[in-house]
């Protein structure tokens, strides 16, 4: 019976076929905490956690979900329909896509899937990843590149697996990668600080720690579990760390500086470079970075829920946020934000996905 509900609540018919997901009355999935909002009446539900959200050029947004696999919206988040032929893992951590070819799904325990734009089956393409937790993408010139819990890896299609890039991270968590204009790859590692390959295509190439050295400007303390990386277009580095904060390179990683006096929260779970400006997404609230006026500006007008797992940036400038309950848009740089949750589904109970 379990079997059964399950398949049901992702959005799969008898016949293998996917449809919209309305509602799910059996527990599926898990998120890190329930909204207040959602707490007066346990018996509705709440909306699946959002883990990671992706935007075609063309404006079609996909959000992956932590149990309930992937949506896909065609009108910007009013309305959603699940994809979920042939992903056997609907714990998804992260998103990417080529434009014109395929979306990419990194998964809990089922490595990576794909799935052609124009097409409803999802492939199993984990080969050479030894069942890697896949936390990141990187899509660079039309490769692909996965940060895990055992190092970095490359997709390779003429060979269908994936290939390790570099030697010294094999053992290391990678939840954050960024390219250089120069090529240079950054791996911001969860315990072990940020690493840099020059020349991925050298043999041997060894990732080299970059002894770069965050400190927390109020707590005084170092921080090494890093969780998220962006590059601007002056080819400023941007880290955000698990519980200290953001820090900012302007010299291509030679020394660093915290940008985060007067940010309300030091968990940093995603980084939108915006010209001058940079938008932090935290566990509690989103928060612009004004240049000129060297300080923080809360964004969080309409959002009813502030645990922000993922932010992301159309080509055409809307900001999508994936809660630990629903997903979120903006469509003016983030001073409102619109609820767009409605058929991404309810989950009842929270659930693990090794239960």
């Amino acid at each position: 019976m379990g079997t059964v509900a399950l398949f049901w609540l992702m959005g799969f018919t008898g016949l293998g076929e996917s449809r919209p997901l309305l509602s799910a009355p059996y527990p599926v999935s898990n998120i890190p905490s329930l909204h207040p909002d959602d707490s007066e009446d346990a018996h509705k539900g709440f909306a699946p956690s959002i883990q990671t959200l992706v935007v075609t050029p063309d404006g079609v947004v996909y959000a992956g979900s932590f149990g309930m696999g992937l949506f896909r919206s065609q009108d910007k988040g009013k309305s959603w329909e699940a994809l979920n032929r042939g992903l056997t893992d609907p714990f998804l951590l992260c998103l990417a896509v080529i434009p014109g070819q395929h979306i990419y799904a990194g998964t809990m325990r089922g490595g990576v899937y794909r799935l052609s734009l124009t097409g409803t089956m999802w492939e199993s393409i984990g080969t050479g990843l030894h069942e890697a937790e896949v936390k990141t993408f990187l899509v660079h010139q039309d490769m692909v590149y996965a940060g895990t819990g055992t190092g970095v890896y490359r997709w390779v299609e003429a060979e269908r697996q994936w290939i390790t890039v570099g030697t010294g991270l094999d053992r290391i968590l990678v939840p954050g990668l960024a390219i250089m204009d120069d090529g240079k790859l950054l791996a911001a590692t969860s315990g072990k600080g940020l690493f840099h390959l020059e020349n991925q295509h050298s043999s041997p190439s060894r990732w080299l720690d970059s002894q770069s050295v965050f400190i927390d400007p109020r707590e005084r303390l170092p921080h090494r579990y890093l969780r998220v990386i962006a590059v601007n277009q002056a080819q400023h580095i941007f880290l955000g760390t698990q519980d200290g904060g953001i820090f900012r390179s302007t010299d291509r990683g030679q020394s660093w500086s915290s940008l985060s006096r007067n940010l309300p929260n030091d968990s940093i779970r995603g980084i939108v470079p915006d010209h001058e400006d940079v938008i932090v997404a935290t566990g509690n609230g989103i928060f612009r970075w004004k240049a000129d006026q060297q300080k923080w500006m809360g964004m969080n007008t309409g959002l009813t829920n502030l645990a922000i797992q993922h932010l992301t940036i159309s080509d055409s400038g809307e900001l999508y946020a994936g809660t630990s309950s629903g997903a979120f848009r903006s469509e003016d740089g983030g001073a409102h934000w619109t609820n767009i949750s409605q058929g991404l589904g309810v989950q009842l109970v929270p659930k693990g996905p090794y239960e």
